[in-house]
């Protein structure tokens, strides 16, 4: 079952971003998939389908939203470090 999400604007927004339309959406579906994984909600393959992209190309456009390519915590790779460690 797919979903639609339909977000309003008007030119000024166009305008104030210095995009086309098409460049908007484009960039408004990277950010919210970027977002989404960001905060772990999504997989990077899951947002890469969200907005349309191959995984390797939406894991290379990260760094243009101000969103790291891992999203592993800081605890986490620590974690895992140190069971490598005794393994």
């Amino acid at each position: 079952m797919t979903h639609t999400l339909s977000i309003e604007y008007d030119d000024a927004v166009l305008l104030s971003a210095g995009l086309h339309e098409q460049e908007f959406n484009r960039e408004a579906r990277l950010l919210l998939a970027a977002k989404l994984y960001e905060l772990g909600r999504l997989s990077s393959g899951q947002s890469a389908r969200l907005c349309g992209m191959s995984r390797v190309a939406f894991l290379c456009a990260l760094p243009q939203a101000g969103v790291p390519i891992s999203n592993i915590r800081a605890e986490d790779a620590l974690l895992e470090i140190e069971t490598l460690q005794h393994a």
